[in-house]
């Protein structure tokens, strides 16, 4: 225990034992067993593949969520989001999606050697409000594990409302036009697998709208790839 541990103790998320960020009880309630599911209709697909009637030429490729988004998943996910004191829960939270994610057999059969992670961004004046983007967080401690670059080839360029409680049909138009790809990193995603990196998978329209937008500028598959799935 190294002296930061000692004068600000770390508490159980959900239970509030002292020694960690989530104990080893409460452990066993997180869901490592994800529904497979299409990320345009919502319904479920045999490998985490976006259904072939539901595939355009700059629509998403498929989606791999690690937990389920519920219970102390999402009482961890809240916390990592929204309160800057736990940014040491990025271990935690980056070790959850990792594990998640390379016990499926579906993704190891589309990872190619030369993809690259793209964190789903923020907008600027929302960013400096929080003092960090969590999406790119983990997109940074995943680069670290599976040995991928990471790219801030997105930006977004409309303040959109929060998605929290908008239906889904509110959240395509709401999201529409607010990303678009750094002309200076254009070059990098072009003819190349990206991973986008977000926190939540919902009801897919984040990751619809942003895989969109790397299609249209020359990316040859986009996955997604959300530490949880509500």
């Amino acid at each position: 225990m190294d002296l930061l541990d000692i004068i600000f103790p770390k508490y159980c998320i959900n239970c509030r034992k002292i020694g960690d960020f989530i104990c080893a009880k409460c452990f066993t309630f997180l869901s490592f067993d994800v529904d497979k599911i299409c990320a345009v209709c919502n319904l479920p697909s045999f490998n985490g593949s976006t259904h072939s009637k539901c595939k355009g030429k700059f629509t998403i490729d498929g989606v791999f969520s690690s937990i389920a988004y519920r219970g102390v998943a999402k009482k961890l996910i809240i916390k990592f989001k929204y309160d800057p004191y736990l940014s040491g829960l990025k271990k935690v939270m980056s070790d959850l999606f990792y594990e998640g994610l390379i016990q499926k057999e579906e993704f190891h059969k589309v990872l190619k050697p030369d993809a690259a992670l793209v964190p789903v961004p923020l907008y600027h004046s929302r960013e400096r409000k929080r003092g960090y983007n969590h999406s790119e967080i983990l997109a940074k401690e995943l680069s670290q594990r599976l040995n991928l670059p990471m790219i801030n080839a997105l930006k977004r360029i409309k303040n959109t409302k929060p998605q929290a409680n908008l239906k889904r049909e509110e959240r395509l138009k709401n999201l529409k036009d607010a990303f678009e790809v750094d002309s200076k990193l254009k070059a990098q995603i072009k003819n190349k697998q990206i991973f986008l990196v977000d926190d939540v998978f919902t009801t897919g329209s984040t990751l619809l709208e942003t895989g969109r937008v790397l299609k249209r500028s020359g990316a040859e598959s986009v996955w997604g790839l959300t530490l949880a799935r509500g």
